[in-house]
């Protein structure tokens, strides 16, 4: 077999990751950081992609090499670190899911102008359409339907950047005054747009899943080939973090145009942003390639919510066999759909504050689930040979640290305030 056709082969988990991470951190974040606070703020993007890096990198290379998930080793370094980790996920639980499907259903709406329906209510259908496709079609469908996808996607999106670079920067309005990044608004927009870029630093136990479920189903490959396929996917999350802020730079940077924090309003600014910029035409191409970019978001990070919830459930409760069945899976599905739905009727459109919590959540425990897969990566479960090298090492303690400055920030303001 060719490198080449050994490597599609190998194609799922970091594929599935990519999916996942390009929802409301991309579309949303990257888009308004462009649109506020023009290019610089491709710095703060690129450096927490780098940064990050490791505490994701260590999910592949401990399931790899142990064939046992991050959580797994979780226990074997203490019950307490389970614990912790089963806390984070309930949180996270009742806010990314929900924000991830406030974004869609408000872009649905704009897509196939509904707007007699309420946000919830189109919420509940794509609920509904979701968990059918994952219990009906389990890992296979999502990962060979997310193949097509994010391919059409990663083209779209070029071909986008291309055209809005090459139609040139919106002209500034006359009285347009820089919006300061290095103010409490500011540094609070910064600590959202790197708590979840390229995605929330929990989700590195989702690709551990999704690596173990792959391979049920053919050889495991090599810890290099497993490295491979997932440093493909992350640098594509990375590419596509700064096509969407040049986006948002080129065409509402100097407008003095606010992004709406109401789900419906913000879908309607964001495909209009780029038939405005570069014609009527590219209506149906913009929303339709937008609305599939949270839609596979949605569909990749309800399956990984409930592959973890039932892995913690297991590791929990010993005593109790075959936690992980077809059919708790199922309920599973079923259960973190109705419990999100009532979060987002209760919420109703106001995408912000969900966004905004599940952001903050995911950025001050970043630090420490880095931490913690960095203790399973360099414990015995691991040989010395395929445990990270001093650089990798180096670049996880200076994202810890520079995550923890930012976090203990972020309390200071908060209790300041």
């Amino acid at each position: 077999m060719s490198k080449t056709k050994a490597l599609l082969r190998n194609l799922g988990p970091g594929l599935l990751f990519a999916s996942m991470a390009i929802g409301t951190s991309h579309l949303v974040l990257s888009t308004k950081a462009g649109a506020q606070y023009g290019w610089m703020m491709a710095i703060p993007i690129i450096l927490a992609n780098i940064l990050k890096y490791p505490f994701f990198e260590f999910g592949v290379r401990y399931t790899s090499v142990t064939n046992k998930t991050l959580i797994e080793g979780y226990l074997k370094r203490g019950k307490g670190y389970l614990l912790f980790y089963a806390f984070i996920t309930l949180i996270t639980t009742f806010t990314i899911l929900a924000a991830l499907y406030t974004v869609t259903s408000g872009l649905f709406i704009n897509l196939f102008k509904v707007t007699e329906y309420a946000i919830s209510d189109v919420a509940l259908g794509l609920f509904a359409l979701i968990s059918a496709l994952l219990i009906i079609g389990k890992y296979k469908f999502l990962e060979v339907s997310l193949k097509f996808v994010v391919s059409i996607l990663f083209l779209a999106l070029i071909i986008t950047t291309v055209l809005v670079v090459a139609e040139g920067q919106a002209k500034p309005v006359s009285d347009f005054t820089p919006t300061p990044l290095f103010n409490e608004v500011g540094i609070l927009f910064l600590i959202g747009l790197m708590g979840w870029m390229p995605t929330t630093v929990e989700a590195s136990s989702w690709v551990s899943l999704w690596s173990i479920e792959k391979w049920k189903n053919q050889e495991k490959p090599s810890l290099k080939a497993s490295l491979q396929e997932f440093n493909i996917g992350y640098i594509l999350t990375g590419i596509l973090a700064l096509f969407f802020m040049i986006i948002g730079w080129f065409t509402l940077y100097g407008t003095n145009t606010i992004l709406s924090n109401n789900a419906v309003n913000f879908a309607d600014q964001v495909v209009q942003l780029f038939t405005t910029h570069i014609g009527s035409w590219a209506y149906i191409f913009i929303a339709v390639s937008a609305f599939a970019t949270m839609f596979s978001t949605c569909m990749t990070a309800h399956d990984a919510v409930s592959r973890v919830s039932l892995d913690i459930i297991d590791l929990l409760t010993p005593a109790i066999k075959n936690i992980k069945s077809r059919k708790n899976f199922a309920l599973v599905v079923l259960l973190l759909a109705l419990v999100n739905f009532i979060v987002i009727a209760a919420f109703s459109a106001n995408m912000g504050n969900l966004v905004a919590l599940a952001t903050f959540v995911s950025f001050v425990v970043a630090p420490i689930i880095g931490y913690m897969n960095l203790k399973n990566v360099m414990s015995a479960d691991v040989s010395k040979e395929h445990r990270p090298n001093r650089n990798l090492q180096i670049l996880t303690y200076a994202g810890i640290l520079l995550l923890s400055c930012f976090s203990i920030y972020y309390f200071y303001i908060v209790i300041v305030s």
